[in-house]
């Protein structure tokens, strides 16, 4: 049931990023949105790896090697997920960085407003 709603939650996340990239002309609206998708992504990616009743992949006296695939949780998708969550705040920052010097040189963050970007 959990995992459902995770689901759920991160199609909806996704969903918003998307329409947030593709319908916004604002620069920090569309950063918003990419932001969104990222989390939406992530989300996904921890429903994925979630186990009902699992436990820590940790051998020890609780968990031998038999009982590991039946009741320990994949690590996999978590590590994934805190690589993503570095990689998307870096990204995110540089987009942010590039907003600001966008607004000191054209006092504007419209994308329609810079002519010169387009090919």
């Amino acid at each position: 049931m959990i995992t459902q709603i995770m689901i759920v939650i991160a199609s909806v996340l996704m969903l918003l990023g998307v329409w947030g990239l593709l319908s916004r002309r604002h620069l920090i609206k569309i950063i918003l949105g990419f932001t969104l998708l990222d989390t939406g992504i992530h989300v996904l990616l921890v429903a994925i790896g979630y186990r009902r009743g699992g436990t820590a992949p940790i051998f020890d006296g609780d968990l031998s090697p038999a009982e590991a695939l039946a009741r320990a949780v994949d690590p996999v998708p978590s590590a994934l997920v805190l690589t993503a969550i570095v990689i998307g705040l870096a990204v995110t920052a540089l987009m942010l960085s590039y907003a600001v010097k966008m607004f000191q040189h054209k006092r504007s963050l419209m994308i329609d407003r810079n002519k010169e970007l387009k090919w």
